[in-house]
C-alpha cells in the first residue's frame, strides 16, 4: 500500500452464510443454541468475533498489522443479512520505516443501523 492518509475510507460487505456461523463455532468452542440452533426465521446468530473479521479483511488488504482493537457490539447480525464495513483512517503518523494510524470503523446492517464500531491502532510498514 502507499502512503495512507487521514480521511481515506474503504468498505468491504459480506453476508455470513449458516454453515461459516457453524464454523465459526466449532473453531472458536461457542457454540451457545443463538450461535447453532436457528431461530423462527431460519436465522442464526452471527458471532460478534466473526462480524469483526469485516474490518480485519480490510486492514489485511491493506497491510495494515494492529496493535490494538477495540469493538462495540451495537445490534444482533444474523445469517442472510448483508454487512458493510466502513473504515476511516482517522490519523496517520509518518515515521522513518512506517505509518503509525488509528482507524474508525463502524459495520452496518441493510437499515443502515449500526451493528459494529470500533477503533484500530497500527502501523503499515514503509516499503522500498
Amino acid at each position: 500500500m502507499g502512503r495512507p492518509t487521514a480521511g481515506e475510507t474503504h468498505t468491504f460487505e459480506r453476508t455470513f452464510t449458516t454453515d461459516e456461523v457453524e464454523r465459526f463455532a466449532e473453531l472458536s468452542g461457542d457454540r451457545q443454541d443463538q450461535h447453532t440452533e436457528p431461530d423462527e426465521g431460519g436465522q442464526l446468530l452471527v458471532h460478534g468475533l466473526l462480524t469483526a473479521t469485516l474490518p480485519t479483511k480490510i486492514g489485511g488488504d491493506l497491510e495494515v498489522l494492529a496493535t490494538e482493537m477495540t469493538f462495540q457490539f451495537r445490534q444482533p447480525v444474523y445469517t442472510g443479512e448483508q454487512i458493510t464495513c466502513l473504515w476511516t483512517f482517522d490519523t496517520v503518523d509518518e515515521r522513518d520505516d512506517r505509518y503509525a494510524v488509528t482507524v474508525d470503523i463502524e459495520c452496518t446492517n441493510n437499515d443502515a443501523e449500526s451493528v459494529l464500531t470500533g477503533d484500530i491502532e497500527g502501523l503499515i510498514w514503509k516499503t522500498s
